[in-house]
């Protein structure tokens, strides 16, 4: 059997069986390395320096995640939280609580999408906002795998569509792959090509929102999130925008979310909201709230070396070319599934571009498909999966706020609701898009 192919299946079956996702991961690769023909002593160094990759990731996750817990302590979420609980109305009041159901919603929405495009952010910014919200959430009793859905939602379909942020670097990595392959490519294509996949995203959002999760739901309250109110003064509140604006500034200019993290920190402790003696706490609380990403991320990297070295990511590809023969519409809907395919096993939609265009592209020109078509295909392709990986930032992110309190399930309230709403109508329009572009 295909060594990528029974790695990825292991991943997720022993992940379904709730089994730790590191654990999962790790195993995984150990048996693609070995079935691939790579040995156990040459998995394992491979598997060894592909943590090395993604060891700037886990440290900028860290450091977010030490900014998410100062930012808390100035009291700006406290602020924000305040504010939706005066909309939260009286038991009895429906209709004021489904319009607080809906604020929430849209919020979180509205931040989602934003972290990707016009504030680009990415993850930063769940752990800042939701577990102060777990407690409207609960009120108002919310699903959170609806939650999850929406969250999900907005850290993928923005990319997908609009070229600024990282929607910019997605499209542009998309063209340049394209282009090194045989086939020229305009950006201005790009986000006209992905209308239909993106379209596929909207509808699964819609029928997470109004029909799978629609239903009032009840969770077990904790101490963590009958936590004590954190006070809030005009001038912590403003310091706290202040950090978050100069984070960004730095983050964008210097290119590196480290630095940002690290400027926004120390902005913070400027402000006098935090004593001395409590940085070091803080900051290490914050770290023990991200890590379960960055460990995550680094058996991620790990596992996705070990499959490229096996050399059997290009033999599946190939595979699949030979059995696909001149059948337009079959051959659509098998590169789709080989990209959701890789990048469930990889857990980043721009780590495979890279991976399937050189195949791919070659491919389409000869079933003659037309440069839209081949974008749209390429790009749903690679886009699909990050819905519903148990190691993408965009189910990481989400379960990282939704599970302070231990009340959601990074599997079965992430990952599955999320895979099944947006992957199966991606597929479906990434494949209506190959076939009418």
């Amino acid at each position: 059997m295909n060594a990528v192919l029974l790695a990825v299946l292991v991943m997720l079956i022993l992940s379904l069986l709730r089994v730790n996702v590191v654990l999962s991961l790790i195993i995984g690769a150990l048996v693609g390395g070995l079935t691939g023909g790579l040995g156990i002593t040459n998995t394992i160094e491979v598997f060894t320096n592909g943590l090395g990759g993604s060891a700037e990731v886990a440290l900028s996750y860290a450091l977010l995640g030490g900014f998410a817990i100062a930012i808390s302590r100035t009291g700006l979420p406290n602020l924000l939280v305040d504010k939706i609980i005066q909309k939260v109305g009286k038991e009895g009041e429906t209709r004021k609580k489904g319009l607080s159901k809906t604020l929430v919603i849209l919020s979180l929405l509205i931040m989602a999408c934003f972290s990707q495009n016009l504030i680009p952010i990415h993850i930063a910014f769940i752990p800042i906002l939701v577990p102060p919200l777990l407690k409207v959430m609960n009120e108002l009793k919310i699903d959170r795998r609806l939650i999850a859905s929406v969250l999900t939602f907005g850290l993928v379909t923005p990319y997908m569509l609009i070229p600024a942020g990282f929607g910019q670097i997605f499209h542009q990595i998309l063209a340049d792959n394209m282009t090194s392959s045989g086939l020229n490519v305009d950006m201005q294509q790009i986000p006209l090509a992905m209308l239909l996949p993106a379209l596929g995203m909207v509808v699964g959002l819609i029928i997470a929102v109004f029909i799978s999760y629609r239903k009032p739901r009840d969770y077990q309250s904790s101490e963590i999130i009958e936590t004590e109110t954190v006070s809030y003064s005009m001038r912590g509140v403003l310091f706290a925008v202040l950090s978050i604006i100069i984070a960004l500034v730095v983050q964008i200019q210097l290119d590196s979310m480290i630095m940002g993290a690290v400027a926004g920190i120390i902005t913070v402790y400027l402000s006098g909201t935090i004593k001395g003696a409590e940085v070091d706490s803080l900051l290490t609380d914050g770290m023990k709230m991200m890590a379960f990403i960055g460990f995550v991320m680094l058996a991620a990297f790990g596992f996705g070396d070990v499959l490229k070295e096996t050399g059997d990511v290009e033999v599946l590809v190939s595979n699949v070319a030979e059995m696909i023969g001149n059948n337009q519409a079959f051959g659509a809907l098998l590169m789709l599934l080989v990209g959701l395919l890789v990048t469930i096993g990889v857990g980043s939609s721009f780590s495979t571009i890279p991976i399937i265009t050189t195949i791919f592209v070659p491919l389409c020109i000869e079933l003659g498909f037309s440069p839209m078509a081949t974008i749209a295909l390429i790009g749903a392709s690679a886009a699909l999966g990050d819905a519903g990986s148990p190691a993408s930032d965009s189910t990481l992110g989400p379960t990282s706020g939704l599970n302070v309190d231990g009340n959601h399930n990074h599997i079965w309230d992430t990952c599955v609701p999320t895979f099944i709403h947006y992957n199966i109508p991606v597929i479906i329009f990434g494949w209506i898009a190959a076939m009418v572009l």
